[in-house]
């Protein structure tokens, strides 16, 4: 225990990803039994089709592990932040728990729960709030307090993307993925995870708030000097027949293949398989067969610094100080039009 009681412990809540290739299982069937992810009823349905994707998947999927290193760095990178936030923040205890790998939030909580926390502050690592990714974590996290019969105070930071320094954060690595190119001769793609068109129309507030999140960096741009071609809001990682949100990232590409293309990968937080593979590998193997001049990748924030403030600050100043600009229909509008 760091401090006097009180204390407050803050988990950050991701999806995870697999930790060795034998892993690569069971992080698919938990994906894929997820309701918010495969809503489907009743649960014995969803649990045989998940059953029968996660066999169809699975060698390819693996294939996939096996490029970026035989696992999903999301793990160890999530350590590191922690690392860094608790050498920051001392007057708090940092942890995370995974959605559908180790450490699970069970694990974490049971943890939590002997070392007597309580305070819990629930960070979901989503910038957008989407019910596929924050609510399914949320609701994983609060089901395994109840099986635990742990009542800990529970505070919720449910997205951030609208916080100035987060933004801060990704200006300065999109200008240092640039290096010393001049902004003014790329396409800026900011990528986000693609959803099926069903889900937002059902109400899901994920795309409204990614062409916000796009025009607030537009926002940002204008005060520092980097100026680009085109900034363009594209969805990646379709799966199955269904209508997702478009357009999607590999169009755009092809769209702009005459110009140089930097990416940067808005909806991720942390380097996982999306980021690492199908942008810096699948996409690229893709531009590069098109002709693109030039492609650049940038990578998520993971354990940079300056996101380790951004949370910081986050936490310090509540919920409130990620929403300190107000998204209007105009901003909505203006997003649409670009």
């Amino acid at each position: 225990m760091k401090s006097s009681s009180p204390q407050e412990a803050v988990i950050l809540l991701n999806m995870g990803g697999p930790n060795n290739l034998d892993e690569v299982a069971l992080f698919l069937t938990n994906m894929f039994n997820d309701p918010y992810i495969l809503s489907v009823n009743p649960p014995k349905l969803r649990k045989l089709l998940a059953s029968f994707i996660t066999k169809n998947r699975l060698q390819k999927s693996q294939a996939i592990y096996q490029r970026i290193g035989g696992k999903s760095p999301i793990a160890s990178l999530s350590a590191k932040l922690v690392a860094k936030l608790n050498a920051l923040d001392p007057s708090r205890h940092y942890t995370y728990a995974m959605r559908y790998t180790p450490p699970f939030a069970r694990n974490t909580f049971q943890t939590l729960q002997a070392e007597g926390f309580e305070r819990l502050k629930l960070f979901s690592m989503y910038p957008q709030y989407s019910t596929t990714t924050t609510l399914s974590s949320m609701q994983d996290a609060l089901r395994a307090l109840e099986t635990l019969s742990y009542t800990p105070q529970i505070t919720r930071v449910e997205r951030f993307y609208t916080h100035s320094l987060y933004n801060q954060a990704i200006v300065e690595t999109i200008s240092n993925t640039l290096a010393k190119r001049s902004a003014k001769d790329f396409v800026l793609i900011f990528s986000v995870h693609g959803l099926p068109t069903k889900v937002v129309l059902e109400g899901d507030p994920y795309q409204a708030e990614c062409l916000h999140h796009v025009s607030l960096l537009k926002r940002a741009f204008v005060r520092t000097s980097l100026r680009f071609k085109e900034i363009v809001l594209a969805y990646q990682s379709k799966v199955g027949p269904m209508k997702w949100l478009e357009p999607s990232t590999e169009e755009i590409i092809e769209q702009y293949r005459r110009h140089k293309i930097i990416i940067y990968p808005l909806a991720f937080s942390i380097d996982n398989s999306e980021t690492l593979y199908e942008l810096q590998i699948q996409y690229k193997f893709h531009a590069m067969r098109l002709g693109v001049p030039e492609y650049l990748v940038c990578p998520c924030l993971n354990d940079r610094s300056s996101f380790a403030r951004a949370i910081v600050d986050i936490v310090n100043h509540g919920f409130e100080s990620a929403l300190s600009y107000q998204f209007t229909p105009q901003d909505y509008n203006e997003s649409l039009s670009h």
